[in-house]
């Protein structure tokens, strides 16, 4: 996917505004939105996301620790970062933003690896997530410069490494990270 020439963006910038998700049915149609702060239960209904690969220009692939405060698996280390589309707001655009407001990274051009890519599980205080989360990749040249409350650690680290890391320890690793390793066979190529 590339990002549009025309990208519309329905975030606000009142930082006392709601950030609004958007809930799909089984077939990841638009039925509604939800509050973020609020959608994350022991009930979480399906919901729109998005997951994406950080690689270095020498393949190294961007592994970060979540912030201790996150609600589901604090202090987990997951893959570069994931997110939410606001209502209307193209999906590119949803990934160019969150990479921003994590990582203090921009980004290039995005290549979706894994368009159908859905999961639900369990954190142990019994939060679920249940998403519908298309997964990309993308390059940059630079260090990330995480928010605190996003990102407890970072590392960069090569693909076979990661893969050898998750077989050996996967409770180390955010379940999202785990499921999409199975399912993508070409990380890193």
């Amino acid at each position: 996917m590339s990002k549009s020439s025309e990208t519309i963006s329905f975030v606000s910038t009142d930082p006392d505004a709601a950030e609004l998700v958007v809930l799909v049915d089984e077939s990841g149609t638009a039925i509604g939105t939800a509050d973020k702060a609020t959608v994350h239960t022991h009930d979480t209904p399906l919901h729109r996301a998005f997951s994406c690969h950080v690689f270095s220009a020498d393949g190294r692939v961007l592994l970060t620790r979540r912030a201790l405060g996150k609600l589901t698996w604090p202090g987990v280390w997951t893959n570069s970062f994931c997110g939410h589309p606001a209502p209307g707001e193209d999906l590119d655009a949803a990934i160019h933003r969150r990479s921003e407001r994590e990582l203090g990274l921009t980004l290039g051009e995005l290549e979706l690896v894994l368009p159908d890519f859905r999961y639900r599980a369990v954190d142990a205080s019994g939060i679920v997530e249940n998403e519908l989360c298309p997964v990309f990749r993308t390059t940059v040249s630079v260090d990330p410069h995480p928010a605190a409350d996003e990102v407890a650690e970072w590392e960069w680290i090569h693909p076979e490494d990661l893969r050898e890391a998750v077989e050996a320890a996967p409770f180390a690793f955010s379940p999202w990270l785990v499921l999409q390793l199975g399912e993508w066979t070409e990380l890193g190529a």
